[in-house]
């Protein structure tokens, strides 16, 4: 069954080939509910070409035929057609979910269980008590609901208030208690919205009644899977450095309680968990526009509501049919990108740079300024001393480096991710055995003296290397001891390939279906 469906797939695939192509290139993981495809041509000077037919039709009697054989409820398949007619396909189960393709070869999960550790987790927790006022905010709320009819020229209905029980009960289930002055405010009323006419009280955003708050909870656990969401860019799990640190520097935090909805993925949250400086009850910005970080908004949900009397005041609103919506100004972003070459006056406050195809070597010295700089990204631009680096809290660096001289980087108390590319010398890796939290590193584009070094790299937990390098490593036994995932970085290389590189990391990939066939002359 597998062989007449595979050949269905492969004859659909060579009847819609352009003129030139020298492979085409099918990729697809399946389960019983659900498909996903792709690939493509690629032409005969190596180079992509055009994107594969719909396959619908001819996809699923392969998946079907291919789960039925294999007695397992998911699937990844590869197939890989020439000119001729010959094709080969290769199906696993098992590690259909732990191998996958990415736009940069393939990536392999060596331990799902492994969670990597968010920098705010270890941030110093705040001693500082609330700025909240439950009196005063129940004040203000009600001064802020008399501007407001003022302005609307009627007064806005508001569900009934909740009962002191069900906010006991939504404590419990979030594990955290409410700030005084919400929970004042939900004594009050349980939201504002009515039927399905919310009232977008607080700055544009629909204030949630208990039983959302409890389930849109900010609930991301102490740290995330390396490979859910960031891809192979291990330096994409470094969030924005908050340079008064009131907020903790994470996507997500359990204690983290949204309580006001934007209704396009982001929220007003009460942050119960604040960093040093921080006070409990304070009102960050979350979700779908801040997974680099939270934004922090007010001290209190008090202030907030200040804030808000003080927009009115200004005439800071805007006024729509029966809808009413207050204009805050923008906001400035600490984050900055620089094309070209770093400016002789750095901000202090700036946290992230990005320098992009920069004129000769890229002098690092001026950053020594930004005392709070977190990454560093030179994209097609090299830098040959990383000397500047060595006193920053940079955790994530990526740098094509000229004379390969790694030794600033030796002791560095924060460095988590490093993407080395080498321009002339092989760099030599020994100094990065003294950095504490290095847990992701991509040698991919560099030459290095001695891959062996890796060996010793005990908190590595993510590597990716070419197929070359990796080879060189496995068969010196050398492969670092802690790795959760790798990336075989090789964009030609294929499953099966990957599948056995695999099995060298000690990744069980079950049994593999593997299938050769050829159409016909007169099919091709």
């Amino acid at each position: 069954m597998v062989e007449q469906a595979a050949r269905a797939v492969v004859e659909a695939i060579v009847a819609k080939a352009p003129g030139g192509w020298s492979e085409a290139v099918l990729h697809c993981r399946a389960d019983a509910g659900s498909t996903s495809m792709s690939g493509g041509y690629v032409s005969g000077e190596g180079s992509g070409g055009a994107h594969l037919p719909r396959l619908w039709t001819e996809i699923r009697p392969l998946i079907e035929a291919v789960l039925q054989e294999r007695g397992g409820e998911s699937a990844g398949i590869e197939i890989r057609i020439r000119p001729s007619g010959e094709y080969r396909l290769v199906a696993c189960d098992d590690a259909v979910r732990r191998v996958t393709g990415t736009g940069r070869g393939f990536r392999a999960v060596l331990d799902a269980g492994h969670r990597v550790s968010r920098p705010g987790m270890r941030q110093e927790a705040g001693t500082a008590g609330p700025a909240g006022d439950p009196e005063l905010a129940v004040a203000r709320f009600r001064a802020y609901m008399e501007r407001r009819a003022a302005i609307l020229g009627r007064r806005e209905e508001l569900p009934p208030p909740a009962t002191p029980a069900a906010i006991d009960a939504a404590e419990r289930e979030l594990g955290h208690r409410l700030p005084a002055d919400l929970r004042a405010l939900y004594l009050l009323a349980d939201g504002d919205c009515v039927g399905r006419e919310p009232r977008y009280l607080f700055q544009g955003n629909t204030w949630l009644p208990l039983r959302h708050l409890v389930t849109a909870r900010s609930g991301y656990g102490a740290a995330e899977p390396p490979w859910s969401g960031w891809g192979l860019e291990w330096d994409a799990v470094i969030f924005d450095a908050d340079p008064a640190e009131t907020v903790r520097r994470c996507g997500g935090h359990p204690g983290w309680l949204r309580f006001a909805s934007g209704e396009d993925g982001n929220y007003l949250a009460v942050d119960t968990v604040p960093a040093r400086n921080g006070r409990p009850g304070q009102v960050i910005h979350t979700g779908r526009d801040h997974d680099r970080g939270p934004a922090y908004v007010a001290d209190s949900v008090t202030s907030l509501l200040g804030r808000c009397l003080e927009l009115l005041d200004r005439g800071a609103y805007e006024k729509e049919d029966d809808h009413l919506e207050l204009v805050e100004p923008d906001r400035p972003r600490n984050r900055r990108e620089i094309v070209g070459s770093i400016p002789d006056e750095v901000r202090p406050a700036l946290q992230a740079v990005h320098i992009n195809d920069a004129d000769g070597l890229v002098d690092l010295a001026p950053l020594a300024a930004a005392r709070g700089l977190r990454r560093i990204h030179l994209n097609r631009s090299t830098t040959a001393d990383l000397s500047p680096v060595r006193d920053l809290p940079v955790e994530a660096l990526r740098v094509r480096l000229a004379g390969g001289d790694l030794t600033p980087l030796a002791g560095h108390a924060h460095l988590a991710s490093l993407g080395l590319e080498t321009a002339t010398t092989p760099a030599d890796l020994t100094p990065l055995r003294t950095v504490p939290r290095l847990h992701g590193l991509d040698l991919a584009e560099a030459e290095v003296a001695d891959l062996a070094v890796l060996s010793e790299l005990e908190g590595l937990r993510y590597l990716a290397l070419t197929r070359d390098q990796w080879g060189a490593l496995l068969d010196a036994g050398r492969t670092p001891p802690g790795l959760a995932a790798a990336c075989l970085t090789d964009t030609d290389a294929t499953l099966d390939e990957a599948l056995v590189w695999a099995a060298r990391l000690g990744l069980d990939a079950g049994e593999v279906l593997r299938l050769t066939g050829s159409l016909g002359a007169g099919d091709c």
